[in-house]
């Protein structure tokens, strides 16, 4: 563990990207093999048309998660200064805008609420009755909280899954909004919204579209918590194990990396690439 901290940080350095991130996005993707592995056996047992289902919706869920984790809202935000010339005194203003990103919590709702979840079931396991005995109270409970369970059992796992990600999608949201002060940058940098007056109103407003944004940004996220249990239940495929977590790895550090090696072509102009 210590050499692959050691090595993403050699990346980062010298690299492009972030290292551990790109360490992480490799295992992952290494993993691909046996993921084609596993759909040629559920080919034989459940039919090919099940696996090509299963194939789109693993290619919808990508295309939705790279549009949310791009998407945002451009909040305008114009600046005024003054500026002394001549002995004179000019009024300049200039015009920018805040992007403020529907999917501001990335995947850390979906780790809170994995983490959650799966500890009732780890608990219960250590009491649970030995093979051949009546089952017991931790039985239940390890059954109640077992993600491969089949309907009606399997509902409740997963529906708790997806309530606690839009909880945790919401309060880590705005925790980080409360963090960043954007109200009191923009009054202290002299900038301002357009028709919203500096201060308590700014703040209101903003308050306003991070909710109404986050909500877009919450179900998505708890939609795509639940996509390996709505793919196994629509196709009955039970072999493949997607990963929802895994699959937001891929796509942001991919996405990202893209981005640094944009900057650094135009930073370079393109002539580090072409020698």
């Amino acid at each position: 563990t210590m050499f692959l901290v050691w090595l993403g940080e050699l990346i980062t350095e010298y690299g492009i990207g972030n290292g551990i991130s790109i360490i992480i996005f490799g295992g992952i993707v290494a993993g691909l093999g046996g993921l084609v592995q596993q759909g040629y056996f559920a080919a034989q047992s459940v039919g090919v048309p099940n696996v090509v289902g299963y194939i789109i919706i693993i290619l919808i869920v990508t295309a939705v998660i790279v549009i949310f984790t791009e998407a945002h809202r451009r909040i305008p935000v114009q600046y005024a200064k003054s500026v002394f010339k001549g002995g004179r005194m000019y009024r300049q203003s200039g015009s920018t805008h805040i992007p403020l990103r529907v999917n501001t919590a990335g995947m850390i709702p979906l780790i809170f609420a994995m983490s959650i979840v799966i500890f009732p079931g780890m608990i219960a396991s250590y009491f649970v009755a030995p093979a051949g005995a009546d089952p017991n109270f931790a039985n239940a409970i390890q059954n109640l909280f077992n993600p491969n369970a089949a309907l009606p059992m399997g509902l409740f796992y997963w529906g708790l899954y997806f309530v606690l990600t839009m909880a945790f999608a919401f309060f880590y949201t705005m925790v980080i909004f409360q963090q960043q002060d954007l109200p009191g940058t923009l009054q202290r940098q002299g900038g301002f919204i357009p028709g919203i007056r500096p201060g308590k109103n700014t703040k209101e407003y903003l308050d306003t579209v991070i909710k109404r944004i986050t909500w877009a940004g919450a179900l998505f996220l708890a939609v795509v918590a639940i996509v390996p249990f709505l793919a196994r239940e629509a196709t009955s495929i039970q072999v493949i194990q997607l990963s929802s977590m895994g699959l937001l790895i891929v796509v942001g550090v991919a996405l990202d990396t893209m981005k640094q090696i944009e900057a650094q072509l135009v930073m370079r102009r393109y002539e580090g690439f072409i020698k």
